[in-house]
């Protein structure tokens, strides 16, 4: 059965984006039966360009990213849930909907933050700098995600090794 993993951001256009694209990308080429989508509480409607030019330089598809909801999420025929990650700060503040797992239950939650590339210095240069960075750490986190036994793990062991990764 298929890991389903949200990734929450604020508004869904750089932290969020680069992790679903990078633990998409990374299952695919591992051959792992997991897939990341993101959404955001406050969807800014458009993707960060930075976010998008990191992974599509890393050799990342981003055919049909768009910034939505997370009550796409909630909805009868939205993917079943097995791990919710928020990467921002203001995201893991808020008080998140209730998903649903895909064993009826609800989904392990973490926190994985990140600062946000959006805000670093040095102008265009800067920021692609600072993408390609976050990009890189996120993308860390995804491979030791996707190297635990996703599918014989209960929760309370999701939860604690989710949380290991945390700290590194």
């Amino acid at each position: 059965m298929t890991t389903n993993l949200l990734i929450l951001c604020t508004h869904n256009s750089a932290r969020s984006v680069l992790s679903e694209g990078m633990l998409n990308h990374w299952a695919k080429k591992l051959d792992k039966d997991a897939r990341a989508f993101s959404a955001g509480s406050a969807p800014s409607g458009r993707l960060n360009p930075f976010a998008l030019e990191a992974l599509q330089n890393a050799g990342v598809d981003t055919t049909g990213y768009h910034s939505k909801s997370w009550d796409e999420f909630r909805n009868d025929g939205a993917p079943p849930l097995s791990i919710v990650i928020t990467v921002c700060d203001s995201a893991a503040a808020e008080q998140c909907p209730v998903f649903f797992g895909g064993t009826g239950g609800q989904p392990v939650k973490v926190h994985w933050g990140y600062p946000d590339p959006s805000n670093a210095e040095g102008g265009d240069e800067g920021k692609r700098r600072a993408f390609e960075l976050t990009r890189q750490a996120i993308g860390y986190r995804m491979l030791q995600l996707l190297q635990l036994p996703l599918e014989t793990m209960s929760k309370a062991e999701l939860q604690q090794a989710l949380g290991e990764i945390s700290r590194s």
